[in-house]
């Protein structure tokens, strides 16, 4: 089996590529091999590469920038999706595609279920919305999962981020009114590949699912859970944690708006793979002590 993973460089695409090394052929081209923002390059490397199924981990992922480059944006979050769930259509090779929770309005306090409606408020939510339109209508078969806060131990991420600044300063201001599940780039990972042997085996249903960690925190409860573990770890942190102060998102403007709920329903993922998916504090501490390579 011949997979094509895009992306392969990025957090996610790293992990996909370690996993799914077990299904054969993995073939994960760089930027300087295959340049996604282009069209014409895309449709001739599907040509030449023949793949037996597609991973799209590739995705303007930006989020203000975006409010600044919506072509670029809309060309790798909308319209590589729709050419490669065209060209997976016409083959009749699985493509599997990676969202996110930006795609809701992001407000109340339920979680967003795979048949809320959704009313993205960023370009970066508009496209990648767009994106999964396209593959839905695409008639191939594909599983699309939307996540939200991803981080791993390699890569430019929160935690990563948090642990540089906990190393300099004794004060820090971090968003506690943004609720969600942090979600390790391991664990999307682990899911894609039983996904995607149940997909080709006809025991998981082609569609739309949400990919996360069990549980809810705000990005203050995720900061502040990281530098517990780390200090747990011996790590030398100067940070103190009683000057770990929480504001909310209108002390801290942005381009892009920002969700407030990132909450996903996560029972029919779990049901369609006949798992329970894991806290995030669980993960946390995994994706921790192999980023401090313990």
């Amino acid at each position: 089996m011949k997979v094509l993973i895009t992306g392969g460089n990025g957090q996610v695409g790293f992990e996909l590529q370690r996993r799914l090394s077990t299904l054969g052929e993995i073939v994960a081209p760089s930027r300087a091999e295959l340049d996604l923002s282009d069209e014409a390059a895309v449709g001739q490397y599907l040509a030449t590469l023949e793949p037996d199924a597609i991973v799209n981990a590739a995705a303007y992922t930006a989020v203000d920038k975006a409010e600044s480059e919506p072509e670029l944006a809309r060309r790798l979050n909308a319209e590589l999706p729709e050419q490669l769930a065209a060209y997976a259509a016409s083959r009749g090779v699985a493509l599997v595609h990676y969202s996110s929770d930006y795609v809701y309005p992001g407000d109340g306090d339920n979680a967003w279920s795979e048949e809320s409606g959704t009313g993205p408020a960023s370009v970066y939510g508009e496209t990648k919305l767009a994106g999964d339109q396209a593959v839905m209508a695409s008639g191939c078969r594909h599983l699309i999962f939307r996540t939200s806060w991803v981080y791993s131990a390699r890569g430019h991420n929160f935690m990563k981020t948090m642990l540089r600044l906990a190393r300099e300063r004794s004060a820090l201001k971090i968003v506690n009114d943004q609720i969600g599940a942090p979600t390790p780039a391991r664990l999307i990972a682990d899911v894609s590949l039983m996904a995607l042997l149940g997909l080709q085996h006809g025991r998981v249903e082609s569609g739309l699912y949400h990919l996360a960690p069990r549980g809810e925190t705000s990005w203050h409860g995720f900061a502040s859970e990281i530098f517990r573990l780390a200090d747990e770890a011996g790590e030398v942190l100067v940070v103190e944690p009683a000057q770990v102060a929480g504001i909310p998102t209108s002390e801290y403007p942005t381009p892009a708006a920002r969700p407030l709920n990132s909450r996903l329903q996560l029972e029919k993922l779990e049901k369609a793979l006949a798992i329970r998916l894991p806290e995030w504090r669980a993960q946390l501490a995994l994706t921790l002590d192999e980023h401090l390579g313990r």
